[in-house]
């Protein structure tokens, strides 16, 4: 019966934790790539290092210099099955500026679902329903339904807010709940 009951509370436990879509501590930043607007002549510089606690630290500076205004880490996996009831749990640490969390049901698909959220300075945890993420190609909303996904292949997060700006984000983990 106790080893029932440890079964039990272990399963819930998974349940209300979700299912780890990334967890920094435990992974290595090449795992992810930098994509900034030099692939359309931009000059914006984005910098994705684990700091001591284990954390991602994505900085950098934005520059509107030669129809930049972008930078984004990037990261491929194996497609991992999704129920579009569900949502993306993210634990971070922005500056107070807007960022964006990004998916693709596909990598080889043009376009991305996104979805905004803005950062307040602390440490906090943000929860984005993956039917809120809604079809974009390079700045533009798509004449398409949001995300209705079976399969998430990419994931990234991008800032592009139509300003030079520095930025830094501190990111522990990415979660499917």
């Amino acid at each position: 019966m106790k080893t029932l009951g440890l079964f039990l509370l272990t399963l819930i436990a998974f349940m209300i934790q979700g299912d780890m879509l990334y967890d920094f501590k435990s992974s290595s930043q090449r795992d992810w790539m930098i994509v900034n607007d030099g692939v359309m002549g931009g000059l914006s510089k984005g910098n994705l290092e684990i700091n001591k606690e284990g954390h991602a630290v994505f900085s950098g500076k934005v520059s509107l210099e030669n129809n930049g205004g972008f930078t984004s880490i990037r990261r491929n996996m194996d497609a991992m099955e999704v129920d579009p009831e569900s949502s993306i749990q993210i634990r971070l640490k922005g500056d107070g500026k807007r960022f964006q969390f990004r998916i693709k049901e596909s990598s080889a698909n043009y376009y991305s679902y996104i979805q905004y959220f803005q950062t307040s300075g602390d440490w906090e945890t943000i929860e984005i329903p993956l039917a809120d993420f809604y079809p974009s190609f390079r700045g533009r909303r798509l004449d398409m339904d949001n995300f209705k996904g079976k399969q998430i292949e990419e994931m990234s997060f991008l800032i592009a807010n139509y300003k030079e700006e520095t930025f830094r984000l501190e990111i522990d983990w990415i979660k499917l709940k």
